[in-house]
């Protein structure tokens, strides 16, 4: 058991493929795109080869020069393969969401690694 009594998450088995999405919003601080921008991501979990999908907004943790709370969106996704992470990226969900809300981001940085 983690501290304060919650449980620890077990971590991703190896060789699953963790695909992690910073975006950074055109209008930096507009509440109404950034909703427009989590909802558009929410659609991704249809897509079946999506193992476990994480939405979420910089923390208000502490500052520190290593943590980096410059972006406005991140998600994290999942994926048994990188087969799984190639179809989502072709699936037709995820190019009707890349349509509907590129609009919305300045900047896109993509983390993608292979657990160990």
């Amino acid at each position: 058991m983690a501290s304060g009594g919650a449980f620890a998450a077990a971590p991703p088995a190896a060789g699953k493929i963790v695909h992690h999405v910073f975006f950074w919003l055109k209008r930096p601080g507009s509440a109404t795109e950034r909703d427009q921008l989590v909802a558009g991501l929410r659609t991704l979990a249809a897509i079946p080869v999506i193992r476990d999908l994480q939405i979420g907004v910089p923390a208000s943790t502490e500052k520190r020069d290593v943590v980096d709370s410059s972006f406005d969106v991140s998600e994290l996704m999942l994926f048994d393969s990188v087969a799984d992470q190639k179809a989502y990226q072709d699936h037709p969900i995820h190019l009707a969401f890349v349509a509907k809300c590129e609009g919305l981001w300045e900047k896109v940085v993509v983390y993608d690694m292979v657990t160990v």
